[in-house]
């Protein structure tokens, strides 16, 4: 069915009669590679960055800093830049991460660069080397991650930590003591616990494409302070996979005050929790929520749900926020998900300004397919939750007749 509508869809555009209709030499020189698309592309790449930990405020990087060492396979790398779905990128014309730094950086700041082990390899030889090259310098970016054919169609990976030695390569240059930020390039969720146990902040920067390098710089200098949240569950270990926020009600749920409890859905060696959930992601600043009012605590057909509640930036960067709004129905025809994304909004707020955010629900967004397969909504009681990712506790309780 799917390839017959994209047949009719290249039929009905004329494809059949002539299938260059569409090229053209004179507009392909206007916008291929042309500054506002450039420009546009480095901005996507800095919004769709993903600050995932930042101890003790180590991004972005400080003003005083003079020297930078950049470590790691992909901090220089091109073609990786490009990730598996790159159909006609040129690597040739991909941005690094250093040439990034450098485009970005004052002219007054050093950054120099040392590969330290390439992606998948067992080699340590060059460790030494990135440790003294870590310790001469104010300040230590670790460029880890896949190569842009470890993920994509026909990439499965039966281990999903960082590939080869990089781990090793990582914990070597942290243990310098030098303030680190450890730039992550990858095309699916990584398993990094021990990672983020030990690196002071780690910046998921997936695969940016053509201005990856100036993208991910703008974030790591602080010209564009992180607004990113994660579209996929991190899980801690391999093993926790399947790992999502929407999962089914356990019959025998963890009992937080008994959490070691035996007989109940848990791991014996591994929290149940992922370690980055879903719709996660830091900020330069902060933000903190108000608790949630609704118009009314009881709904019926015809008659629309309004949630609100008060977003402040109480950190000292302007910044963007994703508001994020989930339901739970507490009873279903069906084993309901625990929580189901209904909405969400991107804003911007000064340092200090607060802003009313509210989201608009009709009882057609609580609806779901039951056992004999009709679609539609129950009468019960529902949980609606509002915050900044799917483990937010700001929750309020309504029900509908």
């Amino acid at each position: 069915m799917v390839k017959k509508r994209i047949l009719i869809a290249k039929y009905e555009l004329g494809l059949f009669d002539d299938p260059y209709r569409y090229c053209d030499s004179v507009r392909e020189k206007q916008k291929i590679m042309q500054p506002d698309y450039l420009n546009f592309a480095r901005s996507f790449v800095a919004k769709s960055c993903v600050l995932l930990k930042n101890k003790d405020r180590t991004l972005p990087i400080p003003q005083s800093v003079k020297t930078i060492a950049l470590i790691g396979p992909l901090g220089d790398d091109r073609d990786d830049m490009l990730g598996s779905w790159s159909a006609a990128g040129k690597a040739n014309e991909c941005v690094t991460l250093l040439e990034g730094l450098r485009n970005t950086l004052p002219v007054s700041t050093s950054v120099k660069y040392l590969k330290g082990c390439d992606i998948n390899s067992r080699n340590k030889q060059h460790f030494d080397d990135a440790v003294k090259l870590a310790r001469q310098s104010d300040f230590v970016i670790l460029a880890l991650g896949e190569s842009r054919n470890m993920s994509g169609e026909a990439a499965s990976r039966a281990f999903i930590g960082l590939p080869g030695v990089q781990q090793e390569l990582a914990e070597a240059v942290i243990r310098t003591g030098k303030p680190v930020a450890v730039v992550m390039f990858n095309g699916r969720p990584l398993a990094i616990p021990v990672l983020d146990s030990v690196a002071p902040a780690i910046l998921e920067a997936w695969f940016g494409g053509t201005e990856a390098g100036n993208g991910v710089a703008d974030v790591l200098t602080g010209n564009y302070n992180p607004s990113g949240k994660l579209t996929m569950t991190f899980p801690r270990s391999v093993g926790q996979i399947p790992v999502f926020y929407n999962a089914k009600n356990t019959g025998r749920p963890v009992d937080p005050k008994h959490p070691d409890e035996k007989y109940k859905s848990r791991y014996i060696d591994e929290p149940n929790s992922p370690l980055y959930p879903f719709g996660y992601g830091l900020s330069y600043t902060s933000f903190s929520y108000s608790p949630i009012t609704l118009n009314k605590t009881s709904f019926k057909k015809g008659e629309a749900i309004i949630a609100s509640v008060d977003v402040k930036n109480t950190g000292n960067y302007d910044g963007e926020e994703v508001v994020q709004l989930y339901i739970r129905d507490k009873v279903g025809d069906v084993t309901r998900p625990l929580k189901e994304l209904k909405g969400f909004r991107k804003i911007f707020l000064d340092k200090g300004q607060t802003t009313k955010v509210t989201f608009a629900l009709t009882l057609d967004d609580l609806a779901y397919y039951h056992q004999d397969m009709h679609y539609g909504w129950d009468p019960g009681e529902f949980e609606l939750f509002i915050g900044a990712s799917s483990t937010t506790k700001n929750q309020i309780s309504f029900t509908v007749k």
